[in-house]
């Protein structure tokens, strides 16, 4: 079996859309719980509303589209997963609610340079085998072919997890993307790194 991605632009919004699912929290959030903008509560908008700003920000199914916010991947053929990963300032609610430490970092939150992994999403029925580390790697590759100068990922450092915590993958994925760690904020959440 194979495993490919691509960027989100060139895939079609219903095969997106079929990662995503018709229940469980991954319809519901639609991927903008960092997205979330000042004065924006997850709550303050309908699904509806999530799902319509996921579609403008990856632009799915417009393969001219100047640029994508995550990428798909297919298994033979078949929309398996997500990955949300762009320049970390597009993550409004990750780099204003400090899920990120900043103490001891040299940094502006609102480097553009530095892009982020906030997203690791597999179908149920393709758990577990492979994809999501698919998905780490190509997030590295597009992120350096883009022009970035690093990639950050927020992963939990156990599988111990509630399954909706999950969505930011796990310490071993990025890991074997070739990303380190350079912070714990909490005894489940690791900062990882890859510099290029």
């Amino acid at each position: 079996m194979s495993t490919v991605t691509v960027p989100a632009n060139q895939a079609s919004w219903e095969d997106l859309q079929c990662v995503f699912g018709q229940r469980g929290i991954a319809s519901v959030c639609q991927c903008q719980r960092y997205k979330l903008r000042r004065r924006e509560s997850f709550r303050s908008f309908p699904a509806e509303e999530r799902a319509q700003r996921l579609r403008d920000q990856t632009q799915a199914g417009h393969p001219s589209a100047a640029s994508t916010s995550g990428m798909v991947a297919y298994r033979d053929g078949e929309p398996v997963g997500w990955c949300a990963v762009e320049p970390r300032p597009a993550y409004e609610g990750l780099v204003r609610n400090n899920r990120v430490p900043w103490a001891d970092r040299d940094e502006r939150k609102d480097d553009e340079t530095v892009w982020a992994v906030t997203c690791l999403l597999v179908r149920a029925g393709f758990r577990r085998d492979g994809v999501s580390h698919v998905l780490a790697r190509a997030a590295v590759d597009l992120a350096r072919h883009r022009g970035a100068r690093a990639l950050e990922a927020y992963p939990m450092t156990t599988t111990a997890a509630l399954a909706e915590e999950l969505h930011v993958g796990t310490v071993s994925v990025f890991a074997g993307a070739g990303l380190t760690e350079i912070g714990r904020p909490t005894l489940r959440r690791a900062v990882m790194r890859i510099d290029f």
